[in-house]
């Protein structure tokens, strides 16, 4: 019989834990823009496994949970499917990362609510002029790649 699925209380738990000690560039706890993106998801019309995702967006990425982790959780296969295909691989080009998304249901959802937060222009004031520039950049050019 397969184990209970974890909740969403568990997963921003096990999410909040796992970025405990890290802030984002501004300085904030890291936990609050993984709240921001789950909130986002929910805001935009996701289902329970998309939010569940959007707590879990980064983990992989920044090492904070492994990839063994993630595919050993009591989650869904399509939670999984959506935290891997937003994780950016070292060396990636911009344009395999943004296909891996539109290709993985419901990834697409989660990562616009990922980049709506990472350009908020009062998240964004609290960095230096240049830092500001390039993501702003950055977070333009992936919206443009994703069709967003």
């Amino acid at each position: 019989m397969p184990p209970t699925p974890l909740t969403l209380a568990e997963v921003e738990a096990k999410a909040r834990a796992a970025h405990a000690t890290q802030t984002d560039k501004a300085g904030r706890p890291y936990a609050e823009h993984l709240q921001a993106v789950a909130e986002g998801v929910r805001a935009r019309g996701g289902d329970d496994e998309q939010i569940a995702a959007a707590w879990l967006h980064d983990a992989v990425e920044d090492d904070a949970l492994s990839e063994s982790w993630l595919e050993e959780a009591a989650l869904s296969r399509r939670t999984k499917d959506i935290v891997l295909a937003v994780t950016k691989r070292a060396g990636e080009a911009p344009e395999a990362y943004a296909r891996r998304i539109l290709d993985t249901p419901g990834a697409l959802l989660v990562k616009e609510a990922d980049l709506a937060h990472n350009a908020d222009p009062v998240r964004l004031a609290a960095l230096d002029a240049s830092t500001r520039t390039r993501l702003t950049e950055k977070y333009a050019g992936m919206r443009a790649l994703l069709g967003l």
